[in-house]
């Protein structure tokens, strides 16, 4: 009953990865096998679905089971890998369009003079951290 209860109350944990999510939900399933609990593929499916918080894959299991008569594990299992790999390409994208917009926006390393650095002449502090930056 122990192991029922486990797996059936399993939730992902803060900052896990979805693949060790995934290596720990097989292992209880595994677990549960090996005390000779059957439990039906739609339900381990709709577990695993289950397991995931609303707030960040409420859209994702939507999406998913929209239209759908049954489910298969291994299906969705390999759909939830998928959409956490595009989800993170797509935060590190954003960060690193982020940064290049940053340096964009810098100034240019070229100098002017040392009176001129291209900045109005009545702010020399901001004048002297681009030459001292550059």
């Amino acid at each position: 009953m122990h192991l029922k209860r486990r797996f059936y109350h399993f939730q992902l944990k803060r900052k896990l990865f979805i693949d060790d999510h995934i290596n720990i939900y097989t292992k209880l399933f595994a677990d549960l096998i090996n005390v000779d609990m059957a439990i039906e593929e739609e339900d381990k499916a709709l577990i695993l679905l289950n397991s995931l918080p609303d707030k960040e894959y409420e859209i994702f299991v939507l999406t998913l089971i929209n239209g759908k008569q049954t489910l298969n594990y291994s299906d969705v299992s390999a759909t939830l890998v998928n959409y956490e790999v595009r989800r993170k390409d797509k935060q590190s994208s954003s960060k690193s369009t982020l940064a290049e917009a940053l340096t964009v926006r810098g100034r240019s390393s070229s100098k002017k003079g040392k009176g001129d650095c291209g900045r109005s002449k009545s702010d020399p502090a901001a004048c002297e951290y681009y030459l001292i930056g550059y």
